[in-house]
């Protein structure tokens, strides 16, 4: 995949499809230990253990629609090439973590993507499912989380146009924040 943020989405959505009723998404950063993390965790159905042995096999699959299930073993191998690690745990009726952790600079590693973009595909999938997100870059964190969104609101969805805008801008400008810029003026992530 081209960018990071489209494994996130892939998995997120077997969270959704896990019946999860909250999905975690953590991403950290440093740059002093070259390092970008990616942990999604779910409190969904969680995977039988005889399943979890075979799962980043790409022909191991609980969907239907198809016979193959990349999803996880394309993120495993993404991890890996960039002299990093892939793990998954899960326990039935507890949910489910997925870790991918990557050298930061490694020269195939693929970017992180848009996360405004990714957070606001995951608000309008993920229907009643809720979302915190965490990104820390160094000593500077960002935090996301639909549950205090909706409380403020006093809605059960955030699927309204105007909702959706405000989400876009405020984890845009929240990741602003955080990261720095080179002296180009570019935002180093």
């Amino acid at each position: 995949m081209k960018e990071l943020s489209l494994h996130i989405l892939d998995i997120t959505q077997n969270s959704i499809r896990a019946k999860a009723k909250l999905v975690k998404l953590t991403i950290f950063e440093s740059r002093d230990n070259n390092e970008l993390t990616i942990i999604i965790e779910d409190d969904g159905c969680g995977i039988p253990a005889d399943m979890l042995l075979t799962i980043t096999d790409p022909f191991v699959t609980t969907r239907t629609t198809r016979k193959v299930g990349l999803g996880l073993s394309l993120f495993k191998a993404a991890a890996e090439a960039c002299n990093g690690y892939f793990e998954i745990t899960s326990t039935p009726g507890v949910g489910t973590k997925v870790v991918g952790s990557f050298e930061r600079d490694h020269i195939d590693r693929v970017p992180l993507g848009n996360m405004a973009d990714t957070i606001l595909t995951m608000v309008m999938s993920f229907g009643a499912t809720d979302l915190i997100y965490e990104h820390t870059i160094d000593k500077q964190q960002f935090i996301f989380d639909t549950r205090e969104i909706k409380e403020t609101l006093e809605v059960e969805s955030l699927n309204e146009p105007d909702i959706l805008n405000w989400i876009r801008g405020f984890v845009k400008e929240g990741l602003e924040e955080i990261m720095e810029e080179d002296i180009y003026g570019k935002v180093i992530s």
